[in-house]
């Protein structure tokens, strides 16, 4: 796999840590690029526009999570993967990572082969994605999607959704009606490569129903989810 055209912004307020990741990742390719805090971290991210970022959850000052959100609020970086870095002593909820944007999680301490290996599952996202549509909108009922600019507008009020949250959206109102499994969401929302939680889903689809409308999405028990035309 081809790793040098990738950026990582290592993100974690232990200069060892710092210093035996960044040593591996270079190791295989990657261009690396760090920060010590989560302010830091925004910063850089907005100039360099990193295709993945290793995030610490437990650090001083604005936290793992609250970064993660900011990071999901600009939107140069909606296409970026975040990976968070976790102890495994540590009290941390996955379906909270998962709701605050994150991609994935590794857990501390780190082989380095296991830490190679999760980071390239990762990017393989960016060459296995599926092909985008021809058509830059979707139009449903009083939905607006709009693919290229990353905006959706629902009865003329614009948000702008977190990526995967985005993702989904796309997913199940490119074909309304049409009931998607868990697994086939999973593997194109998600990719095939990450374990996620099994509240993974259900989380993003809360969020959904949240901010687009409760009606639109429906669960078929046991099965999936579609999407469902008023």
């Amino acid at each position: 796999m081809e790793t040098t055209k990738y950026k990582i912004l290592l993100v974690d307020d232990e200069p060892d840590i710092i210093e035996f990741l960044g040593y591996n990742l270079k190791k295989e390719g990657f261009d690396v690029y760090t920060a010590s805090n989560g302010k830091e971290a925004l910063k850089t991210a907005k100039e360099i526009k990193p295709h993945l970022i290793l995030l610490d959850v437990m650090m001083p000052g604005m936290d793992g999570i609250a970064t993660c959100e900011e990071l999901g609020k600009i939107q140069d970086l909606k296409s970026c993967l975040i990976a968070f870095l976790t102890a495994r002593n540590e009290d941390y909820s996955e379906i909270a990572g998962f709701n605050a944007g994150a991609d994935d999680y590794i857990a501390k301490p780190i082989r380095p082969k296991v830490l190679i290996a999760r980071v390239q599952a990762l990017l393989k996202r960016f060459t296995d994605s599926p092909k985008p549509e021809n058509d830059k909108k979707i139009i449903v009922d009083k939905i607006v999607i709009d693919k290229e600019k990353h905006l959706v507008t629902v009865d003329g009020i614009e948000h702008s959704l977190p990526n995967k949250e985005f993702k989904l959206l796309v997913l199940l109102a490119s074909k309304p009606e049409r009931v998607y499994t868990r697994d086939e969401i999973y593997n194109i929302v998600w990719g095939n490569d990450v374990v996620v939680g099994d509240r993974t889903i259900d989380v993003h689809i809360r969020k959904l129903r949240e901010k687009i409308g409760d009606d639109y999405f429906e669960t078929i028990k046991g099965i999936g989810y579609k999407f469902t035309l008023k």
